[in-house]
């Protein structure tokens, strides 16, 4: 399955995708899944909407125009 067709991402490829460590990946998942339980959303540990990262992380769904 394409990874952009995935509804959550996981810490895993967020680490691989940010070049930062595993620890570092689950604490910012950690911290947008509070906010989204926050507002009354149901979260999944290690996992966060990737709809959701990308509309808080600036330049993360960024696409390259050639």
């Amino acid at each position: 399955m394409n990874t952009q067709s995935k509804i959550y991402i996981t810490a895993s490829e967020l680490a691989e995708s940010l070049g930062i460590s595993m620890g570092q990946a689950y604490k910012i998942i950690r911290n947008l899944n509070n906010e989204l339980a926050k507002d009354g959303y149901i979260t999944v540990a290690g996992k966060c909407p990737r709809r959701y990262l990308e509309e808080k992380w600036y330049g993360y769904g960024a696409q390259v125009k050639q």
